[in-house]
């Protein structure tokens, strides 16, 4: 057998793996959607409405994004900002708070530890359409109805935050902790200077998590805020699309603009996921 049919065969074993044959049609099948609604960005009214219809545009188009971007109605920059300060202030303070925990009920040994743990785990079974109205009534009387705050604060613990980096903090050697210990450097400086840095993986997965489902929450933003200019993007969104009516090509615009910062943040963060994943489950 030479070299060349080795080499053949391995890259014929890597791309035609059962798998692969599975889950790429599969995938193609998932993105669909998404990317038909890219494409119909990009297409004028009267192609978009057509039939048979079109996959790819005939001809593109950027009239559709200039018009969603010069709209009076609809001050994208605005929402934008709404939209960036919520999903921001939550990732950082969860990230923090969430990984502070999970060390230390990873690595400290202390009286109801684990009831705790097992407690906070269980409030993740409780639907969220049951704390609704007991939060509502809260922000009411803390005056936080139609404030930003009002979708931060309550959100500053995250039960699978904790699990998550629990789980990751485990694979953390104990003996490097005791010897920053001995070298006498505090419990936070050691969470700080040696922790954090080996959580780089879980931080980038779960702070990718945790800013696309704040910036894609609908109902609790539209039950807290009622008024216009405190509104998010995905509240506007559904408010332009029945705007709107049948003008499909500029809601597809829209919907771009709106999921184009998730798409930027996953393509600097997307090397750090599989790792962040795989090494949550190394122990229980």
């Amino acid at each position: 057998m030479t070299v060349q049919s080795i080499r053949y065969r391995r890259i014929m074993y890597r791309w035609f793996r059962p798998a692969y044959i599975i889950l790429v049609p599969l995938s193609l099948i998932a993105f669909l959607p998404f990317i038909w609604m890219i494409l119909g960005a990009f297409k004028t009214g009267a192609e978009i409405r057509q039939i048979p219809p079109t996959f790819f545009p005939k001809h593109f188009t950027l009239d559709n994004f200039r018009t969603v971007l010069h709209d009076p109605n609809l001050p994208l920059l605005l929402f934008y900002r709404n939209s960036a300060i919520i999903a921001i202030s939550n990732v950082i303070q969860v990230l923090f708070t969430s990984s502070l925990f999970g060390y230390i009920f990873a690595k400290f040994r202390f009286k109801g530890g684990n009831i705790l743990f097992w407690f906070i785990l269980a409030t993740m079974m409780i639907p969220s359409q049951l704390t609704m109205i007991p939060g509502y009534l809260i922000l009411a009387r803390l005056h936080l109805i139609n404030n930003l705050l009002g979708l931060i604060i309550p959100s500053a613990i995250d039960p699978f935050g904790i699990f998550l980096f629990r789980q990751f903090a485990y694979s953390i050697p104990t003996d490097l902790l005791d010897a920053a210990r001995v070298d006498g450097a505090g419990e936070f400086q050691i969470y700080r200077r040696i922790v954090l840095p080996q959580m780089g993986p879980a931080l980038a997965t779960f702070g990718l998590l945790t800013f696309m489902f704040n910036w894609n929450a609908y109902l609790w933003p539209l039950i807290v805020l009622t008024e216009q200019k405190v509104r998010t993007l995905t509240i506007i969104l559904t408010w332009y699309s029945t705007r709107m009516g049948n003008k499909y090509h500029l809601t597809m615009a829209a919907a771009v603009l709106v999921i184009m910062p998730v798409l930027i943040l996953f393509m600097f963060v997307q090397r750090w996921i599989v790792e962040g994943i795989t090494m949550t489950g190394l122990k229980t």
